[in-house]
């Protein structure tokens, strides 16, 4: 998507990715089938996961979509109460973790089909999805009007592509072959900024831009309202502060895949630098 130098504001879009998710996970799973059995053991930016727990950790998000909100069944209870998103980390870390475990005992092989079954069931499914319904689980990061069903399934697609992303990184497949997959990553990540912005205090109408370039990129307003902050598409004039980054920094930013050390020096501030701070450490997953 080409560098725009002014475009008027506008409300976020719904974003709609039903029509995403099959070819995205057919990419990924085309992918799976080229590895060498090196490459299953490859560390990624996903922490301490290698190549296959990636692939593992798919399956299992997969399985569980389907289960709730498909099929129906009811989530496990958490074994202590989730007080706050600390807590709903830990208890996520932990479901996460313990799938991790169990696929040890799989092949690579194995793990490839068990995804390409899972994500095919998946991709089904969530082409029928209504966007206007309730969300089958609230998106935390969003904060508490992160319940619309687009939203939900959205950030399953997130999901995906980031996971995709970091093995694509750790075995040297370079991007995914449609940018659009990632502008509507990071037009759904741009949700989360709001709730990250709830107790960063401001005057009414200051504004932060977020401009990222590249073949993904956009433009999006943050501003300062009566009623809290507010995230808008597109552009105004001088804003109070300005954040630019490339698409490929933008992902890894948003998705916990770079240190904050490192973001810094790799992003442009212009205008208020301490507005512009705490979007650094924005992000659109659970962690």
């Amino acid at each position: 998507m080409p560098r725009r130098s002014a475009v008027k504001l506008g409300m976020i879009p719904v974003i709609d990715t039903r029509q995403s998710f099959r070819p995205l996970c057919r990419e990924l799973v085309a992918l799976l089938r080229e590895l060498r059995a090196e490459d299953w053991e490859r560390p990624t930016l996903a922490g301490t996961w290698l190549v296959r727990d990636i692939v593992a950790h798919l399956s299992d998000t997969a399985l569980r979509r389907l289960s709730f909100d498909r099929d129906g069944k009811l989530p496990l209870n958490p074994p202590r109460p989730i007080r706050d998103e600390r807590d709903l980390a830990a208890f996520i870390n932990d479901l996460n973790a313990t799938w991790i475990r169990a696929a040890q005992r799989l092949s690579p092989r194995a793990l490839t089909d068990l995804y390409a079954t899972t994500s095919e069931a998946l991709s089904d499914f969530v082409e029928n999805v209504r966007l206007d319904g309730p969300a089958c689980f609230p998106v935390s990061w969003a904060g508490p009007a992160g319940s619309q069903a687009w939203l939900d399934i959205g950030r399953e697609f997130t999901e995906i592509w980031h996971h995709g992303a970091q093995i694509r990184d750790a075995v040297g497949a370079g991007p995914f072959s449609e940018a659009r997959w990632l502008h509507d990553v990071l037009a759904i990540a741009m949700n989360a900024i709001p709730h990250a912005y709830r107790e960063v205090p401001a005057d009414v109408d200051q504004s932060l831009m977020v401009e990222i370039l590249g073949p993904s990129g956009g433009l999006w307003t943050l501003r300062a309202r009566s009623t809290g902050w507010e995230m808008d598409e597109g552009s105004q004039p001088d804003p109070t502060a300005k954040v630019t980054m490339s698409d490929e920094i933008a992902w890894r930013v948003f998705f916990n895949a770079l240190p904050l050390t490192a973001a810094s020096a790799m992003v442009r501030v212009e205008g208020n630098a301490a507005l512009a701070a705490p979007l650094l450490r924005v992000r659109s997953v659970v962690v």
